[in-house]
């Protein structure tokens, strides 16, 4: 009998052993060259190892609800506020304490800080400065006049960040100026459309298109490769009565059926730190969520241009109406 409740006792103990053995599994639809710098610092300075298991943010968020209390991640992290709201809708992430979710502004996490924004990007228009034909560009609805027929370059509306943008453009200057103005892009591209922003960047800069809608990093990671190239940053909708620039966030939330809550609440408040925060948002040029932290040098201040007035969380919760809206005008 003694021997038994040993054999138990051994079996349990080694259990606990290699459960604490065991990495913290984050989901992340980040790229790694993006993600794993800030892991490092993180193994470093807590002696807690991560697994890292990269793909896209909406085939992760499917995993994560098809596996439900199976599931082997502790976190997950986005490159799209729509994403990580969509999750906290299916209870698939567990509140952040308010001591360490605090530290990021409301309008950059979730209500209930199920997942919290940690990089912010702007979307912005990139133009080749040897042509003039944009020159009369101020706002993102320019880009449906019919003088730029044939001179834009867009993603096709299957990207995060462009479904993002439109729903920022939705709630600020409603439905039937956005229908309109996606309309006017669907005859200026006739169909033509690009799978990645940074060939958008190349066509602009290769003077075969005369202008683009893209995240800002990617414009500057082309200047910081090709320094001469002929562009131009339009930063949009900055004057009078302009709803300002629209933002989208990368962010992060712990599982709900985490195994390892207090080592993945451990990750989060490094993410948010000073140290997290720079690492995380300089990597990629993107802007820190956490306030007093600065941006990289190259990409303008936060505090140098306006911003649309769009808590990051109504990106998921308009998400539905944002694609019925795209689907109805029929983009490509």
């Amino acid at each position: 009998m003694q021997s038994r409740l040993m054999l138990c006792l051994l079996s349990g103990l080694y259990a606990l052993q290699v459960a604490a053995a065991d990495p913290l599994v984050i989901y992340s639809g980040r790229s790694d060259k993006f993600v794993k710098p800030v892991v490092e610092a993180f193994e470093k300075e807590t002696g807690i190892e991560v697994l890292l298991h990269a793909g896209g943010s909406t085939a992760l968020l499917n995993k994560l609800k098809l596996e439900g209390k199976r599931t082997d991640a502790d976190l997950y992290i986005s490159n799209d506020a729509g994403n990580l709201q969509k999750g906290s809708e299916m209870k698939l992430f567990r509140p952040v304490p308010e001591a360490i979710a605090g530290v990021i502004p409301a309008s950059f996490r979730a209500p209930d800080n199920t997942w919290l924004g940690l990089s912010a990007r702007a979307r912005m228009l990139v133009a080749n400065s040897e042509q003039s034909d944009t020159d009369f560009v101020n706002s993102v609805f320019d880009l449906a006049d019919p003088r730029l027929d044939g001179k834009l370059a867009i993603t096709h509306s299957g990207n995060e960040s462009y479904i993002a943008g439109v729903t920022v453009y939705m709630l600020t200057a409603g439905k039937q100026v956005t229908r309109d103005w996606l309309q006017g892009m669907k005859e200026n591209v006739d169909g033509s459309v690009f799978n990645k922003h940074s060939k958008i960047v190349n066509a602009v800069a290769a003077g075969k298109k005369a202008i683009g809608l893209v995240n800002h990093y990617y414009i500057y990671r082309h200047l910081d490769q090709h320094p001469d190239a002929p562009l131009k940053v339009i930063v949009p909708d900055q004057g009078e009565g302009g709803m300002g620039i629209a933002w989208n966030v990368a962010g992060v939330g712990i599982s709900r059926y985490s195994q390892r809550v207090e080592d993945a609440q451990k990750f989060v408040a490094f993410l948010v730190s000073e140290e997290g925060q720079k690492i995380f948002a300089e990597v990629n040029r993107e802007y820190p969520t956490r306030p007093g932290v600065p941006a990289a040098d190259e990409v303008p201040p936060l505090d140098s241009y306006k911003v649309a007035d769009v808590p990051m969380a109504r990106l998921g919760e308009q998400r539905n109406a944002t694609l019925d809206l795209i689907e109805q005008v029929g983009m490509p």
